[in-house]
């Protein structure tokens, strides 16, 4: 996976000396003609769409206040917690993941054999792909073969997590996806793998290929000579078919579809496999799976207070274990691309700390930051890391509150710096270029179903930064209100 680094940090949050008097006045008056022009600028999105918007200077004064306390779906602005969560509890988080990476462990069957044991620790970037040079699965493989030429069983091991492969309020439909795919402590190659769609000539089928030959694919596309490439992917939970509808163009370039892997513990050992059998390793045996299932002591509301707490005590050394690069690098991965796989073991590695790495564990930890950060419980609600599900909900105010927060701690501007960039990097990088907020703003996105999403720091005209956090849900079908919002914001900073 390529690790992005951030090339530019926000310029640091100053105090300012709150207005008084007759100049407090008058910045009231300011401040409620600029809120009335915001609104004129929303009132041009398409009718329904319902928005919230706060923005705060640097003495924490509100500049705009739109519904400020109404409550958002905030999409993958969720990320933003989960993140700030993870530079907040995570120990060594700037440190090589030594605790996370991936082992391979020799185990005695009952009748004698050997089997292989990959066991998952969270980590969430290890790879099988050819090109992988850190966090290889390929490395496991060579120090199994310089160990034994014939094993029995493969055995994926994503026991350090409860299964919870999907968290509550997520859509359906998202789970054959790339975007909703599995979550599980053994993770390979962002548990995804891609179908490439290429045109043949007209009227006769595309060709298919697979990153990883995992899923069946029963191809009843066309090529087509004119109009519009028109696909559609289709697959039921736990089904290894795929089925392939619709149209595609020929001459134009090919499609890429990435498929969500439902048990991400099988198809690590699965891919294991394919690469002992490579290096001359007989498997004479079958690829099994181990899971943890949830039960009552993965809920910290639920779990007996005296119970013991944290990581589970080490087990035997392992025959070989991978050391990831450290995880604030993947801090910047999920919030420059918004990466939701990756935020949800994020969640899952912050509730290991004082939990058993449940979604719940993750949570009780997110909502005691946001206790720190001195956010009231009536500005959230998550039922994820990623946002993903449709159950999370935010205040701007309360998210406002949260970002002052961060920027103050001694992490903030490490945190501040993984976010995108206007107009340069990440799911920001070809919004507000040619305007005054290029390379200026610095904020997490969040797009989800009638729902959009911005908030972080943007540096006004007058050199200073201000905090905000807006939100879009509610759109009508087939419109968007990302440029109402983007220039709405442009017309804060440009009279700050």
């Amino acid at each position: 996976m390529r690790h992005i680094v951030a090339m530019f940090a926000l310029a640091p949050l100053l105090v300012a000396v709150p207005a008084s008097g007759a100049s407090a006045s008058a910045a009231h008056t300011a401040a409620a003609s600029l809120q009335d022009r915001v609104l004129a600028r929303l009132s041009q999105a398409a009718t329904g769409t319902r928005f919230g918007l706060v923005v705060a200077a640097e003495d924490g004064r509100e500049l705009v206040a739109i519904s400020p306390d109404d409550r958002f779906i905030p999409a993958s602005n969720t990320k933003m917690f989960t993140t700030a969560a993870g530079m907040a509890f995570l120990p060594g988080i700037g440190q090589p993941d030594a605790g996370g990476g991936a082992a391979v462990s020799l185990e005695s069957s009952k009748r004698g054999a050997t089997d292989i044991v990959l066991i998952g620790n969270g980590d969430a970037r290890l790879s099988s792909t050819a090109e992988c040079v850190t966090d290889c699965l390929a490395a496991l493989a060579d120090a199994v073969a310089a160990k034994t030429r014939r094993v029995n069983d493969i055995i994926g091991d994503d026991t350090l997590f409860p299964v919870q492969r999907w968290s509550p309020g997520m859509s359906w439909n998202n789970i054959p996806s790339g975007d909703g795919t599995g979550v599980s402590a053994l993770t390979l190659d962002d548990n995804r793998v891609v179908l490439r769609i290429t045109p043949a000539v007209p009227d006769e089928a595309p060709k298919v290929e697979l990153s990883a030959p995992y899923f069946e694919v029963e191809n009843r596309a066309v090529t087509v000579a004119s109009g519009k490439t028109d696909l559609e992917v289709t697959r039921l939970p736990f089904e290894r078919k795929v089925r392939l509808l619709g149209t595609i163009v020929a001459g134009t370039d090919s499609a890429i579809e990435n498929l969500g892997i439902d048990d991400p513990a099988h198809y690590a050992a699965w891919r294991l496999k394919a690469l002992l059998a490579e290096r001359g390793v007989k498997v004479r045996g079958e690829i099994r799976t181990r899971h943890r299932p949830f039960d009552v002591t993965d809920d910290p509301k639920k779990r007996d207070p005296a119970a013991p707490t944290g990581p589970a005590a080490a087990e035997a050394e392992p025959l070989a274990r991978l050391t990831p690069l450290p995880l604030a690098e993947d801090i910047v991965t999920i919030n420059k691309i918004s990466q939701n796989l990756h935020a949800e073991l994020m969640l899952r590695r912050v509730g290991l700390v004082r939990g058993t790495g449940s979604i719940e564990d993750g949570q009780a930890m997110v909502q005691s930051m946001l206790a720190s950060a001195g956010v009231p419980r009536t500005g959230f609600d998550f039922s994820d890391g990623s946002g993903m599900s449709t159950y999370n909900r935010v205040a701007p105010r309360a998210a406002v509150k949260f970002l002052r927060w961060v920027a103050a701690q001694p992490w903030g501007a490490a945190w501040r710096a993984s976010l995108p960039i206007a107009g340069f990097d990440g799911t920001l990088r070809n919004r507000f270029k040619g305007t005054s907020l290029q390379g200026r703003l610095f904020a997490k996105t969040g797009t989800l179903n009638a729902t959009r999403a911005l908030s972080g720091y943007m540096i006004a005209k007058s050199g200073q930064t201000l905090t905000f956090s807006m939100f879009a849900n509610d759109e009508p079908s087939e419109t968007s209100a990302r440029d109402t919002m983007d220039a709405a914001l442009e017309l804060v900073a440009n009279e700050n």
